[in-house]
Parts: structure tokens; sequence; C-alpha cells
């Protein structure tokens, strides 16, 4: 065995044990890397290098669109803007059977958007909902299992922070990234919609009343300002008035004015708002510096070559994406999207280019499985904080997420495979 096999075991062996331990993941990805190139380099120079890919890893501009799109997020959640969601959403599907299932998809297809937090989206609305459809004779576990299954959409459907992770780590346009995560979102939404409407039908859940005309305009005027936020971030974007780093202060500057225009906070949930979008962005911004070295340590021991050699000695393309797919899969049940991006993007991007994959349809495909990992078991967060805000079991929750998990199967399966679905909107708004 030479040394450069020896340096990629023990970053492998670091890594897995001290992630086991439950040693936090920006320290894991330090120690690992210098760990992995001691052997190569005396330990004095192997810091002064872990110090320059740390900080080389925060010197960019894009990563200030992180904080900000955070800080919006967590205003909007404060500011009551799930009630109105759930009211609009009800609107537009309270007349199909299951209606607050449904309303339960749509709104964390629209707040998971705007609030950039599958675990966000989906507390608000299995808090704000799950009275309603207990009353309404819901089986607890099936509006537990719809909520986790839908909430991640909103880490498709742009502005994502996982996107703008990714585009760092890939060099890919962030721009670009939100075009093409919109239709997989989308479409992992009404995938979502079939599974909880043939459920509602076959057990006979009831639908929405309509409110009456004057409440139903009431309704839709709250919901527009609320709306607009994508539309202002997106439009602009696209137009060309400001980047997509810009547009993250244009929607903190939006979600100040309506969270003013609500008057729904007080001085001390504005100054709640700033701690906890430091708390929510330290976190990410420790491990994207983390990533720095860890991205570094890669490929000085070859490791993505490796990869490449192995996964480029399977004759059959689509075999490699189906391996690469089920990768990603597992990586999800056990790991948070954001360091799983920061990680093994480095690894398996260079092959996807290697088979000819856009970067941005393959940064989609990534993103897609790890949404999907996060409510899988044994260790998906989302699963188990779906389940928390639901009051039920986790076991019982897992049967009925199993309509839902061949659903998204299908989902991911089309946009692997299907690379129009992902390029589609790049495409037609000239950005790749």
């Amino acid at each position: 065995m030479d040394i450069a096999q020896q340096a990629i075991l023990m970053l492998l062996g670091v890594f897995f044990v001290l992630l086991i331990s439950g040693t936090p993941i920006a320290i894991v990805m330090v120690l690992a890397a210098l760990v992995s190139i001691m052997p190569f380099i005396p330990l004095d120079s192997s810091i002064f290098i872990a110090s320059q890919k740390i900080f080389a890893g925060l010197d960019s501009f894009a990563l200030i669109a992180l904080p900000f799109f955070i800080f919006a997020g967590n205003l909007m959640n404060r500011s009551g803007v799930a009630i109105k969601l759930i009211e609009f959403s009800k609107l537009l599907v309270g007349f199909i059977p299951g209606a607050l299932a449904l309303t339960n998809i749509l709104g964390n297809m629209i707040f998971g958007a705007i609030s950039g937090s599958a675990i966000a989206s989906a507390t608000a609305m299995g808090s704000t909902l799950g009275s309603y459809q207990r009353k309404e004779g819901y089986d607890p576990a099936f509006a537990a299992a719809t909520n986790i299954a839908s909430a991640p959409t909103g880490m498709l459907i742009p502005p994502s922070g996982l996107f703008i992770i990714l585009s760092l780590v890939s060099g890919s346009s962030i721009s670009a990234l939100f075009m093409a995560g919109y239709l997989p979102g989308i479409l992992m939404g009404i995938a979502c919609m079939l599974v909880a409407t043939y459920y509602a039908k076959k057990n006979n859940y009831p639908v929405t009343n309509f409110p009456g005309w004057k409440a139903a305009a009431r309704i839709t005027l709250e919901a527009i300002p609320v709306l607009s936020m994508v539309i202002v971030v997106m439009g602009g974007i696209l137009s060309g008035i400001f980047t997509a780093t810009e547009a993250s202060a244009v929607a903190s500057l939006y979600s100040i004015i309506l969270a003013l225009c609500y008057r729904n906070n007080t001085i001390q949930d504005y100054w709640q708002v700033v701690i906890d979008t430091v708390r929510g962005s330290i976190p990410v911004l420790f491990m994207i510096a983390a990533s720095g070295i860890m991205s570094w340590s890669f490929a000085f021991t070859g490791i993505p070559d490796l990869v490449s050699e192995f996964l480029g000695a399977i004759p059959n393309p689509i075999l490699v994406l189906l391996l690469i797919n089920i990768m990603l899969l597992f990586i999800g049940t056990f790991m948070d999207a954001a360091p799983a991006v920061l990680i093994f993007t480095p690894i398996l991007l260079p092959v996807a280019k290697a088979m000819g994959i856009d970067p941005i349809h393959f940064g989609v495909i990534m993103v897609l499985n790890l949404s999907i990992g996060i409510i899988t078991p044994p260790v998906g967060t989302l699963l188990f904080a779906g389940s928390a805000v639901g009051g039920v079991p986790v076991e019982a929750v897992i049967k009925k997420l199993i309509p839902y998990f061949v659903a998204l199967f299908v989902v991911l399966m089309l946009v692997t495979f299907i690379p129009s679905l992902s390029m589609w909107l790049p495409q037609l708004f000239g950005l790749v």
C-alpha cells in the first residue's frame, strides 16, 4: 500500500469515526483533512495550508446571500406569513377531497421557497394545520407524513440556500441553479398531491367549504404581498436589475417592509430574528470554511480520481447515474444536506462532467436526492422533526411515508434521465 492510499484510508477512517462519535461536522472535516495530508507535509506546514484554505473558502462575495436569505426567511416566519399562505392555499385546493392535506403540501411549497428551510416550513405548517386536521378526522400519521414528504420542496424552489452553497463548491451560476430547481420542485409537490388525493378519496376525507367571494378576495389580497417576494427576487435576477447576491439583500429589505406593514412583531421579535439568523448562519459558514481544506485534501490524495476510475470502468452510463443516486440517497439519510453538498460535490461532479452531464443538471439531481434523504430513516432529520410536530411516533409515520417515497423516487428518476426538466428554464432565460 503506497502513501497516497494510506492517506485516503486515514482520511476516510478519521472522518467516519469522528462523525459517528457526534463531533460537529465542520471540525470533522478539518481534522480528517489534516490527518490525510500530514504523511506528505510537516505538521506546521499542514496547519498553515489548512488555515489558508479555510479562509479561502469564505472569500466569496456570493456568500453574503446566505445570511440575508436566512434573515428574510426568519422574519417572514415570525410575521404570521404561514397563516396567510394556508388560507390562500385553501382557496386553490379546497374543492378537492383531502383539502387540508393538499393545503399542507401547497403551503410547504410556497413557504419553503420563502423561508429556505424545510424544517421551518414543516414546523410552521404542521403546528398550524394539525389541530384542524384532527378535527376533520385525519389520521395523524398520514397528516404528519404528508407534511414531512412535502416540506423539502422548498429546497429546490428558489430562492434556495442549498443552491447558493452548491454554486460556491461547483462554480455554477446561482441564477441558473435557481431556475433549474423550479420544475423539479413543482414536480415533487405534484407527486405528493397525487398520493394525498388518492389516500383522501379512499378514506372519504372532506373538502373545505368556500368562504365566499368577499372573504376570498380579502385572503388573496393579504397573500399577494407575501407571494410577491419571490416574484420581486427572481424577476430582479432574471431582468438583470440585480445579481443573485444583491437579491438576498432585496429580500431582507422586502421582508422588513412587509413585517412593518403587518405589525405583528415587537422590537424583541426583530432582535430574536437577528439572533436566529446569526445562529443559523454561523454553522453553515463554518462548514463552508472547513470545506475549503476538505476539498483540497480530496484533490491532494486523489479521491476524485479514484471515484472517476471506478465509475468510469462501468460501461453503462445509466447504471452509473443509478449508482450515484443510490449513493446520494444513502448519504442524505445520515448527513444534513449542506455538509453533504460541501463534501461530496468535489468528488462526484468530475464524474458527472466526464459523462457529459451539465453541472446545473447534476446540481439539481444532487439536491433532489438529499432532499429525499432528510425524510428517510434511520436518521433523516426532517423525519424526526416532522414527527415531533405532529405528535406521532416515527414508526407510525414511516408506514404512511412509503407511498410518498415511491412517488418521489419516480420524480427523481424523471429528473435524472430527462435533463430538460432541469435545463429548460435556464436555457429559456439564457442562463446556460
